[in-house]
């Protein structure tokens, strides 16, 4: 399966072939949770969105582990009608994620630091009760630095809103794009080449459609 598209990561059409899709009608085989309080979360799906409620820490991984140069492509939206968990923040991401010590990454319980030990790449948009959105980098030592920071509100979020995201990874270039909106362009010197793919959040209702990873 071939398509052709312009992106900000090259001025000339490149090819990419869709290497894996999820429209959620198959149930949640695709996926492996982690919630740091299973009984008070969940998640489902409706209407064709794995819909996501969490009362703190949860990273919903996509269990296929993700290589070479790649496009992951989704639809988010936030949640905001009042229940409990109805929270207008952190609607985050992990990719190329990998821990040094397991082959196994799915060994965590949802809580936020107990993913310092590990190397990825970390989108927080929203983050803090949509205060600021990050990019990261983390390293294996804890060490994950701010990369790109945005506190103004075209770099935050809105409730009921449709996101259509866009990751790309190509030969160590790191890009996150919004609503075909670039939100950082960071070049690599020494990139993460493997690894998986996660939702990540906290205390929030959230709906995501459409999965795709491209190879590019």
């Amino acid at each position: 399966f071939l398509i052709t598209f312009f992106s900000g990561f090259s001025q000339n059409k490149a090819t990419t072939r869709l290497r894996y899709a999820d429209d959620f009608k198959n149930g949640l085989s695709n996926w492996v949770t982690e919630f740091e309080e299973p009984a008070t979360s969940s998640i489902q799906i409706v209407d064709s969105k794995m819909d996501v409620i969490t009362s703190i820490g949860a990273t919903i991984w996509f269990n296929q582990k993700l290589s070479g140069n790649i496009m992951i492509t989704f639809m988010v939206r936030i949640i905001d009608a009042g229940d409990p968990y109805d929270r207008v923040s952190d609607m985050n991401a992990f990719w190329m994620a990998t821990d040094p010590a397991n082959d196994n990454i799915f060994l965590r319980d949802g809580e936020f630091n107990s993913y310092n030990n590990m190397k990825l790449y970390y989108a927080g948009v929203g983050g803090h009760y949509n205060k600021f959105t990050r990019f990261r980098k983390y390293h294996d030592d804890g060490n994950k630095p701010i990369l790109k920071e945005y506190t103004d509100e075209a770099h935050l979020l809105k409730g009921n809103t449709d996101y259509r995201i866009k990751i790309v990874v190509n030969n160590g270039q790191i890009q996150y794009f919004r609503n075909d909106i670039l939100f950082w362009d960071f070049q690599d010197e020494t990139p993460y080449t493997e690894g998986y793919f996660g939702f990540r959040t906290t205390i929030s209702h959230q709906q995501f459609s459409n999965f795709k990873v491209f190879q590019l």
